[in-house]
């Protein structure tokens, strides 16, 4: 299966906290079974969050990402014109960009996203929790 992590499942999963839950711990951890991707779109929001003081505790994350996604054995997912594209097309009244591109890329790149934001079950994405 090819899983995509939502942004707080991603640090979650780095800073091993228990907020993740078992079933996406035990999918993200299954000895390469599973292809697991983190978007541009999280690297945007990490490095973003931290620098206006959301996200104090990711410095370690936010000043190397693309080196925290290799060391973990994940995959960087770029972000398309046509997820982009798709993105903004996307009904419903979620309005996080962040959001918006992760599932417009699951959903295109038929991926699983995993997350424990129920909203996006709405847009009929394959969610993972």
């Amino acid at each position: 299966m090819r899983l995509l992590l939502d942004t707080h499942a991603f640090l979650w999963w780095v800073f091993a906290d228990p907020k993740l839950s078992r079933r996406a711990r035990i999918a993200i951890d299954n000895d390469g079974e599973n292809e697991v991707f983190v978007s541009a779109a999280s690297a945007w929001e990490i490095a973003t969050k931290h620098r206006i003081g959301k996200l104090p505790d990711a410095r370690v994350v936010a000043d190397d990402i693309s080196g925290t996604v290799a060391a973990e054995g994940f995959a960087e997912l770029t972000i398309s014109v046509r997820h982009a594209q798709h993105a903004g097309n996307l009904g419903g009244h979620h309005k996080d960009p962040f959001d918006r591109l992760l599932i417009s890329q699951a959903m295109l790149e038929d991926m699983a996203l995993v997350s424990n934001e129920r909203a996006f079950d709405a847009y009929g994405v394959k969610r993972l929790w």
